[in-house]
Formats: structure tokens, C-alpha cells, sequence
């Protein structure tokens, strides 16, 4: 990297941390405190009550208190990252960090603690002593052999879990990615030679947890800086480094390396030569650990040994072993279950969890996450990705499994399956809403067909779709387009082996298709040729000809391309004096809430008619998520006070509505506050017809709904299920194009659902 290079990246870092406020954290009240009332709650004299509780059942503090979700990082900054001792203050922004990567992956909440002592049996004194604040304990960069006795003080003494991570969340991912490296190369723990360098505190842990996972002590050779840890030697050794010493006259990691199946390097830049790794086995393991720069870079030890499987502690190279896989979703299974302490059985559970993962089907989250780059399991693909959402739901509960099982959990879970649920739900905004809807879709087998098939998120929904629902999608597209784009985003689901293709460029039922597109628009200027040449490039017309010959039960379409192009074709076939468009209602799932929006789509400028009848069918959808419907049509008008286009067409679809018995609560007109906020509204309009807030909005013009859909979506973090095309008896719907692999799939759900149980 060039000065030039180096110079940008501080003084972008430097930036990130300064701007918009100081440093990377900041509390926020989870309780209103708006009013006298909320304030004799939070504190005097309401707290009391709260206190009386925790000092009757000391359990209670994690009912009553954010205790059971609140971890402490504790470091004294003596060994931080590759800074070494900077001291207590100065390591207070990597503390920081950790602290925003456990609310980040796990959603726990820290607070980072820098104490300035250097006396190990001191500063476990004062971590002991703050147990009563927090859930657990992470303690951090502290150097070694301090780290051991700091631990292991604090795990005798304390009622939490204790965890140093740069020991054992560093163990654990190295063992996730030895546990794959070996099972790609075909050898078994048992049977290797591993030959390690670095006896620091992540070097030690590292090969005790290899020990645990089925390495033999005597195949484990360990060097440092003074060479190889052998029997009788004096120079820099402590109880840890002297339970791997050899009983050999050998002394350099030179002398040891001849015939290792595996290198394990937590020390610094450049120990491990290439002659070194010509020395090794066949298809040798290279953990080349050292950050920034590895033991021996991966492109040189490729030189002498092509075959080699290798992991590193950079980004910049597959296989990273980066802490984060582990620590945010240990602590959350441990907090769960309020676990006394992380034990062995656990930390083995979260390698399992985080091996298997990546063995798995690479999630579309993922794949987004990291564009460009194969997640392919094998060689460049052993451990899975930070930001695989499923590493919540997956390392989380085989921890809190393993704890129950050890008996080390003071609240065990009733319901582990609930419990995985749960955390999906944190993880995915939109799965405790889609419940219902995927439970509906279970209870009959219907044909979803993909206009778009080729693209690779209707690819990973066809996947997800054969794994988690009991529909059966079709996909329309070529072939071998389909194919190669499963094999290069990591899919195991392959074309008319796992589900129906229709090729528009070669198809038996071609003639079929464009007769009967023919037949129906013949009289709207549809000659013969014009069908033919529609049926061999029009996928969306392709796929509305399907559901119209009962191929298919439901369309999905709409990746690319305009809304209203697709409705055209969709409307052309599908619709009959039955079924006709009413309006497209989209689910906006908020932090605190989830809000419907309509007509975003469909009418421009809805009649009267138009509107009550998108009412109509929001009630019935809206019902179909398992809630209640409270309408409010809005517009600039409220309660009458304006003789303006919207609110006079508002008002004419309230008598409308008015005009039989309605089995759902609606008003209007008004404005969009008013719908919100119950206060606004009882002062406007004591004694409306809806209580509390509205959960659907009703618009009598499609800019007007289409933009607060998007402020919502862009600037209130809101995640969209839809649009939902009302009217057609869900035979079709029309995504947007930024729809993602998920929302695809809660569509194919909605597509899902027999039509009996909804209209």
C-alpha cells in the first residue's frame, strides 16, 4: 500500500470515529418518558417497586433490568490487536467496536469497561465486583499468561459467564474452519501432525480446542520465538506453552514442520517459508493467522503447493477467521438460558453450528453481503460468512441447547424450536408477521411460476421455496443460463431435476401458448405473428398464459421492468368480470409497528369505487397476517373540512362503505398524523370509529401512496412485504425491482395460500 494509500485510510478512520459525534455508541431508553407519569415510573417512586422485586428473587433483575441482555468488555489494553500494550485508555475504541459488533450480530447490549491495572489478580477483583451490573463477562486483549489467571479467577468466583475471546472465540472459529479444511481433505483429527507457532494466549486455546476435537497431544508441535517448546527448556515458559513440550532434540520449527498435515500461526509476518511448506504433507492445512500480515502470504505457499488449503486473518483472502462468527452468538445463546458459565460442551456446540453452516446452502443475505465472491463449500469456502443472518438462529441455539443439556442453564427454554423462531425473527423484520401466512401456504401444494428465472434471487427463492415451504415454483428462463448461475451462487437445486423449466426459446407447448395468447387477444389487434413473437420473448405474457391454461396457480413477476408494463399482460389474460386489479397494498414493517399502504400501484387517480373497493380487499389481506384491520383513508382533507379532488373522492367511498355492514374498522377522511396518532384523532374527531392507531393507510392518489412507501422503506428503515395485487384472486403479483430473495420468498408464500382461505 502506498503512503498516499495509507494516509486516505486513517484519515478516514480517524473521520468515521469523530464525525457525526465521538465514538461509536450511545444509550437510549427503551421506556417512554414523555409525561409526569412515565418520570414517577423510571424513577421515584415507581422504581421501588422494582428494587423489592430483585432483593426478594435475585433472578428478578433480569425481568426488571436490562441485566440479562447487558455484557461488559473489560480490557486493561495490554495486548490489544497488534498495538501491544497501549494501555487502558487508548484500546477504549477497539472495546467500543466490540461492543457495536455484539448489538450489531446479536443484538446484546454492552458497555466497554477500560481499567487501568496491570496486577492479574487486581483486575479480576474488579471484574468480580461488577457482577450485579451485567449478563456475562467478555474480557479482551489482555496479554498473556495474565489473561489465564485473570479467567480463570474470575470463572472460580463468579455466578455469569466469563469469556476472553481472543482465546476461545479465536479456538472456536479455528476449529469450525479445521473441522471443514479436514473434511475436504479427506483426514480425520486423529490422524494428523499439526505444528503451531505463537504460545500466546489464542495459541494455546487454539490447540487445546484441537485437543478437544480429537488431536493427539503428541502429534501437536508448538514454537515460538525461541523455537521450538520442548522438554527442559527454561527460556520464557509458563504451565500453558509446557503442556505441549516434546521430548525431542529437535529445536527449530524448520527441524519439526517435515511431514505436518497442518500449520497453525498466530505469530507474526513471514515465519513460514515456502520450503517449509514444500516440507509438508499432501493438500496441506495453512492457517496463516498473523494480522496484518500472514505467517507466509497464501499466493507464495500456492507456488509450491497448489492444492493447499488455506485460511487467513485478513478479508482480503478467503477463509477469514474473524472472531465475530462466534462471539455475538455464544453470549446470545448463554444469556438466553441465563447460563452460569460457557463451558467446553458449549463452545463445541458453537463449532458444529458455524461448520455446518457452511456446508449449507450460502443465504441470500449473504451472497448480497458479499457480491462478486463464490460461497461455494471447499477449498475458498470453509467457514461462513459475518453477515450470514442464519448464524443467529443456527450457533446461537446449539448453544443454548448445550447449556441446557450441561446443566449449567438457570432458565432453560421450553421450546427450543420457538426459541429459533424468535431468533429469526430478530434477524428477519418480516418472519413473525409472515407466520401465518407461510402456515396458510403449508396446507396446499401450489405452482408458483417465475416470469424472471434466470435471475439469481428468484434462483435462491426456488431454493429456499423446495427447503422450507411445500409449494413447487417453475421457472422460466433458459436452461442452461439457469444452471450455470445455481452452480456459481452456491445452489444445490438444479433445473428439471428439482423443478420445472419453461424455455422460451425452445418449448413443446410453444404452439399451444401463442394460439391461445392469440385466441385471447385476437380482436385487440393481436395478429399471429405478433403472439408468436410474444410467446418467445415476453416472460411475464409467458407466465400469465401458464396460470390462464392451469399450468400454474400463481404468477410472480416484476425483478425489472415497469409496474404497469407487467400489469398490461397480467390484466390482458387473468382478468374476467370476477377478478379485476383493485390495488396494489404493500406491508411496511416498522420498528414498532406494521403499516399497510394502498393504492401504490394500480389506479393513478382512484374513483370512488376504486378506493372502497381497495379497502375491501386491504381488510381481507390484512386479516391474512393474523391482524385486525383499522383503516384510515387519507387525505389532505379531515373530517370534511376541505372541498378538495381527494378528500371529495375519500368521502364518496366512505358512503360507499357506509352504504352496507362492514365485518372491519375504517375512517376517514383524514390527514396521515391524525390516522397515527389516536391523541390527534380524539381531539379532531372524539369518538371515531377505529381505536388506537391505524394500521392501514388508504390513499386516494398512487404518487401520493407510492411516496410515503418509499420514505418509509429508505428513510424509517422500513422492510416491505409486497406489493400485493388485490383483485386477481392471487393469481398474480407484481414485485418491484429492489425486491430481495427474501421478500420473494414471503411473496411466493402470499402466492401460496389457497385462494378459499382469503377471498
Amino acid at each position: 500500500m502506498s503512503d498516499n494509500s495509507k494516509e486516505a485510510l486513517r484519515d478516514a478512520a480517524l473521520f468515521y470515529h469523530e464525525y457525526p459525534k465521538p465514538g461509536k455508541l450511545e444509550i437510549r431508553a427503551t421506556k417512554p418518558l414523555a409525561n409526569g407519569r412515565d418520570l414517577s415510573r423510571a424513577y421515584s417512586p415507581g422504581v421501588a417497586e422494582a428494587c423489592l422485586e430483585i432483593k426478594e428473587d435475585p433472578a428478578n433483575a433480569s425481568k426488571y433490568t436490562a441485566r440479562g441482555n447487558l455484557v461488559a468488555v473489560v480490557s486493561n489494553g495490554s495486548a490489544v490487536l497488534g498495538l501491544g500494550n497501549i494501555g487502558a485508555l487508548a484500546s477504549k475504541p477497539v472495546m467500543e467496536g466490540k461492543a457495536v459488533l455484539f448489538k450489531k450480530f446479536a443484538n446484546i447490549d454492552c458497555f466497554d469497561i477500560e481499567l487501568n491495572e496491570t496486577d492479574p489478580e487486581r483486575l479480576a477483583d474488579l471484574v468480580c465486583a461488577m457482577e450485579p451490573t451485567f449478563g456475562a463477562i467478555n474480557l479482551e486483549d489482555i496479554k498473556a499468561p495474565d489473561c489465564f489467571i485473570v479467567e480463570k479467577l474470575c470463572r472460580e468466583r463468579m455466578n455469569i459467564p466469563v469469556f476472553h475471546d481472543d482465546q476461545h472465540g479465536t479456538a472456536i472459529v479455528v476449529g469450525a474452519a479445521a473441522k471443514n479444511a479436514l473434511h475436504v481433505a479427506g483426514k480425520k483429527f486423529e490422524d494428523i501432525k499439526i505444528v503451531s507457532t505463537g504460545g500466546g494466549a489464542a495459541g494455546i486455546a487454539c490447540l487445546n480446542m484441537l485437543l478437544k476435537l480429537g488431536v493427539k497431544r503428541e502429534n501437536v508441535w508448538l514454537c515460538d520465538i525461541h523455537g521450538l517448546v520442548y522438554e527442559g527448556r527454561t527460556e520464557d515458559m509458563n504451565p500453558q506453552k509446557a503442556a505441549f513440550a516434546q521430548a525431542s532434540d529437535k529445536r527449530t520449527l524448520d527441524d519439526v514442520i517435515e511431514g505436518a498435515d497442518m500449520f497453525l500461526g498466530l505469530s507474526g509476518p513471514g515465519v513460514l517459508t515456502q520450503d517449509m511448506v514444500a516440507k509438508m504433507t499432501k493438500q496441506p492445512v495453512i492457517f496463516a493467522l498473523a494480522n496484518p500480515t500472514p505467517e507466509i502470504l497464501p499466493e507464495l505457499a500456492r507456488e509450491v503447493a497448489p492444492d493447499a488449503i488455506i485460511a487467513t486473518g485478513r478479508s482480503d483472502y478467503p477463509n477469514q477467521v474473524n472472531n465475530v462468527l462466534c462471539f455475538p452468538f455464544i453470549f446470545r445463546g448463554a444469556l438466553d438460558v441465563g447460563a452460569t458459565e460457557i463451558n467446553d460442551q458449549m463452545q463445541l456446540a458453537c463449532i458444529d453450528g458455524i461448520a455446518e453452516l457452511a456446508r449449507a446452502t450460502t443465504s441470500a443475505e449473504a451472497a448480497a453481503a458479499y457480491q462478486g465472491e463464490r460461497l461455494n463449500f471447499g477449498v475458498d469456502y470453509l467457514i461462513p460468512k459475518p453477515f450470514d443472518p442464519r448464524l443467529s438462529s443456527v450457533v446461537s441455539s446449539s448453544v443454548a441447547k448445550a447449556a441446557m443439556e450441561t446443566g449449567v442453564a438457570a432458565r432453560p427454554l421450553a421450546d427450543l424450536e420457538a426459541y429459533k423462531a424468535k431468533l429469526n425473527q430478530s434477524v428477519f423484520k418480516s418472519a413473525l408477521l409472515m407466520r401465518p401466512v407461510f402456515e396458510a401456504a403449508r396446507t396446499a401444494s401450489r405452482r408458483i411460476v417465475f416470469a424472471e428465472g434466470e435471475d439469481e434471487r428468484v434462483l435462491r427463492t426456488a431454493q429456499a421455496m423446495l427447503e422450507e415451504t411445500t409449494e413447487q415454483p417453475i421457472l422460466i428462463g433458459r436452461p442452461e443460463v439457469i444452471e450455470a448461475r445455481c452452480e456459481r451462487a452456491g445452489l444445490t437445486v438444479r433445473p428439471d431435476r428439482d423443478f420445472h423449466v419453461v424455455n422460451p426459446e425452445h418449448d413443446k407447448r410453444y404452439y399451444d401458448y401463442w394460439s391461445t395468447y392469440h385466441e385471447v387477444m385476437a380482436r385487440r389487434g393481436v395478429t399471429p405473428d405478433l403472439a408468436k413473437a410474444i410467446m418467445r420473448t415476453n416472460t411475464t405474457a409467458i407466465a400469465a398464459i401458464m396460470v390462464h391454461r392451469n399450468e400454474a396457480d400463481s404468477l410472480i413477476c416484476g425483478t425489472f421492468g415497469q409496474y404497469r408494463w407487467h400489469l398490461n399482460y397480467v390484466t390482458q389474460l387473468l382478468s374476467d368480470e370476477t377478478r379485476q386489479p383493485h390495488g396494489a397494498l404493500s406491508l411496511m414493517i416498522m420498528e414498532d409497528r406494521p403499516l399497510f399502504i394502498a393504492d401504490t400501484h394500480v389506479n393513478e387517480k382512484p374513483t370512488a369505487e376504486e378506493i372502497a373497493r381497495s379497502v375491501i380487499g386491504a381488510a381481507r389481506h390484512v386479516r391474512r397476517f393474523g391482524l385486525e384491520p383499522k383503516i384510515a383513508l387519507c387525505s389532505q382533507s379531515q373530517f370534511g373540512n376541505l372541498n378538495t379532488g381527494t378528500g371529495l373522492r375519500q368521502r364518496a367511498a366512505l358512503e360507499i362503505l357506509d352504504s352496507r355492514p362492514r365485518d372491519f374498522a375504517y375512517e376517514g377522511e383524514m390527514n396521515v398524523d391524525t390516522a397515527l396518532d389516536p391523541e390527534i384523532r380524539e381531539r379532531a374527531l372524539p369518538n371515531s370509529r377505529i381505536e388506537g392507531a391505524a394500521n392501514v393507510l388508504i390513499f386516494a392518489n398512487a404518487d401520493t401512496a407510492s411516496a410515503v412507501r418509499n420514505t418509509l422503506k429508505v428513510q424509517g428503515n422500513g422492510l416491505e412485504v409486497g406489493p400485493i395485487l388485490m383483485g386477481m384472486g392471487n393469481r398474480a403479483h407484481i414485485v418491484s425491482p429492489s425486491i430481495t430473495a427474501r421478500g420473494l420468498l414471503n411473496m411466493a408464500a402470499i402466492a401460496g395460500t389457497p385462494v378459499t382461505q382469503y377471498s
